[in-house]
């Protein structure tokens, strides 16, 4: 595809500060290789939505997230979220913004993974390759693919996300490595793993999933809602997932107790826990929650607070360069 001007998103701090180091030469390689580039920097959470709104008003088509998956959700949501100004018809807003990228004006996000790491490129990453020279190579050859977005609708408010979003004892782990192991990178996530493992929850998330006539108030150790497979960098969570199916992979593990997860913990780094007696897997295109209250989320890295109500999906809405 042919390649326009580019907003690259740059996260500084991510990856401990390994990001702002290595993005000016990084983003060097890109202009030598014919790519235009404007660069905005992020200071807080929020910045890349802001920036990338920003940019789709004033025309600008194409996105690259520097830093890690939280880079990359600040950019998707800045392009499909409804931000401050924008009307009914506004070029950012969820319905009419959609409408444009069905269109003809689809974004395009490309990766330079320099932060603690990039979940959702790993779909799509060669044994062995470095991810940010992949990432850079396909940004040069604009190797572009379609890509669903899915839509979360909670009490207050609207995200979106293209890798993952999930409850329980994964959300549970990635609250606990963002408050206090997140400069550990996957060690980090290692330590979260084994401390929630210590304190070991298991509880229904009441849900429909397409409209299925009763509630599932199962108990379980986790849900996740997923359009790639990956998370946490490594953990392959949704092995059947494909980010272009137009469906959410729904995957549940029941309420499986400390030694059967520690037994099976390699399981969720190779994608064989959904072989367990206790595990479901299953595409859906709409998921309806009925939860008692707000629930810990994790979603594309970021962790929040969420009375979420819906969850369905935008097929193709967005064209990805891996």
């Amino acid at each position: 595809m042919a390649l326009g001007k580019f907003l690259a998103v740059v996260n500084p701090a991510a990856g401990g500060g390994r990001c702002g180091r290595l993005a000016p030469a990084a983003l060097e390689r890109l202009r030598a290789g014919g790519v235009a580039l404007e660069v905005g920097n992020t200071r807080r959470p929020g910045d890349g939505t802001a920036l990338a709104r920003e940019a789709w008003r004033a025309g600008i088509r194409g996105f690259i997230a520097v830093g890690g998956d939280g880079t990359a959700y600040e950019i998707v949501n800045g392009l499909f979220g409804r931000g401050p100004g924008d009307g009914p018809e506004g070029p950012a807003s969820e319905e009419a913004g959609y409408r444009n990228h069905e269109q003809a004006e689809r974004p395009v996000l490309g990766f330079l993974p320099l932060g603690t790491g990039n979940s959702f490129l790993r779909d799509f990453l060669p044994p062995k390759r470095d991810a940010a020279r992949h990432g850079a190579e396909a940004i040069l050859a604009g190797r572009a693919r379609p890509c669903d977005v899915l839509r979360l609708r909670h009490r207050d408010g609207v995200l979106h996300y293209i890798n993952l979003l999930s409850m329980g004892f994964t959300a549970d782990v990635a609250t606990l490595v963002n408050r206090r192991f997140k400069p550990l990178g996957e060690l980090g996530y290692l330590l979260g793993v084994l401390v929630c493992l210590a304190r070991l929850r298991r509880r229904p998330f009441p849900l429909r999933a397409d409209g299925d006539a009763e509630l599932d108030r199962r108990a379980c150790l986790f849900l996740s809602f997923s359009n790639s497979k990956f998370t946490g960098g490594t953990m392959m969570i949704a092995p059947l997932a494909r980010t272009d199916d137009g469906l959410i992979e729904y995957v549940r593990w029941g309420p499986i107790g400390r030694l059967g997860l520690i037994w099976n913990l390699p399981t969720l780094y190779d994608g064989t826990h959904i072989r367990h007696r206790l595990a479901e897997r299953a595409s859906a295109r709409r998921i309806e929650f009925e939860l008692e209250g707000p629930a810990d989320v994790m979603v594309d890295g970021e962790v929040m607070t969420l009375d979420c109500q819906s969850l369905d999906v935008l097929p193709g809405a967005v064209d990805v360069l891996v």
